[in-house]
């Protein structure tokens, strides 16, 4: 089952070109921390500037170095149609657990469109996992929506961006408690979880592994004590990390503990002074640096 902490794992650079070697290297580090699964070639993983091969390398190489030691959801978003169900057939053939499919962004698509899309895409047979992300989509998929969705046998699950906590529960009517549902925002992920969440697709995971995973394991087992503890060593990690683009700030905290470039493609760039210093103080105060 797909849950727990899971990475929206960066996409490692070195001159431009994809750093596989390190991605290899972050792949084993994650297994190594605790971590229940991976994500990649999401925003977090610089999908809009991947170009097609290189995504569907990210993806083969992750799924390779996971090796079935933990489950990958491969990235296979696009607001065309036709590219995503190619996406998510070249996510099927690497091996992939599931996809992780956007809500089509830009041409803003009505509910049937949504429904159209994602029925296309969980027709090639692969679990699909649904990204509710308004802010960046400009589209929302609603609840009623979701639960027409999830009739597909395929359709398995959300991450939910939304920030609003009352769609949980809502999601739960229309969908059943079954359906998957992980949150796509970090400082979020224990109220989510309590709502009936399982999980959270993470940036800040990406830093911090470790705490992600032993925070998500203690609100499944019904700890939130514990869990708030934890959060309470990250909640200035989350911030400093989304002071900026997160994927930028992710790869700055990781550039500091000597596991991956700081290199991003434009038109993304580094994070500034200041945003560095609040990481790494962020760092600290969660106990990652001295």
């Amino acid at each position: 089952m797909i849950k727990g902490s899971l990475p929206a794992l960066v996409t490692p650079f070195e001159n431009g070109k994809l750093d596989l070697d390190t991605l290899k290297k972050l792949v084993d580090w994650h297994v190594d921390q605790g971590t229940h699964g991976l994500v990649p070639v999401g925003t977090t993983g610089e999908s809009p500037t991947l170009s097609h091969s290189e995504h569907d390398t990210v993806v083969a190489t992750v799924i390779e170095a996971a090796a079935g030691r933990l489950p990958v959801v491969a990235g296979a978003g696009s607001n065309n149609t036709a590219e995503t169900v190619r996406l998510v057939k070249a996510a099927k053939a690497a091996g992939a657990a599931a996809a992780l499919v956007v809500t089509p962004y830009y041409n803003k698509p009505t509910q049937a469109g949504l429904i159209a899309h994602f029925t296309a895409a969980a027709d090639c047979g692969l679990p699909i996992i649904i990204y509710n992300i308004p802010g960046r989509s400009v589209v929302d998929m609603t609840p009623a929506t979701m639960g027409e969705l999830a009739k597909h046998e395929f359709i398995v699950g959300v991450k939910d961006a939304t920030a609003d906590l009352a769609r949980v529960p809502a999601q739960r009517l229309t969908c059943g408690a079954d359906f998957i549902q992980v949150s796509g925002e970090d400082p979020t992920a224990i109220g989510f979880n309590a709502q009936g969440g399982v999980g959270c697709i993470s940036v800040t995971a990406n830093v911090a592994p470790k705490l992600c995973a032993q925070m998500q394991e203690a609100t499944l087992a019904g700890d939130y004590a514990t869990a708030l503890t934890i959060s309470d060593r990250l909640m200035p990690l989350h911030q400093a990390i989304f002071t900026e683009p997160g994927l930028c700030g992710a790869k700055y905290g990781l550039s500091l503990l000597g596991m991956c470039r700081d290199e991003v493609r434009l038109p993304l760039v580094g994070v500034t002074d200041p945003t560095k210093e609040n990481i790494r103080a962020a760092m600290v105060h969660a106990g990652l640096l001295n």
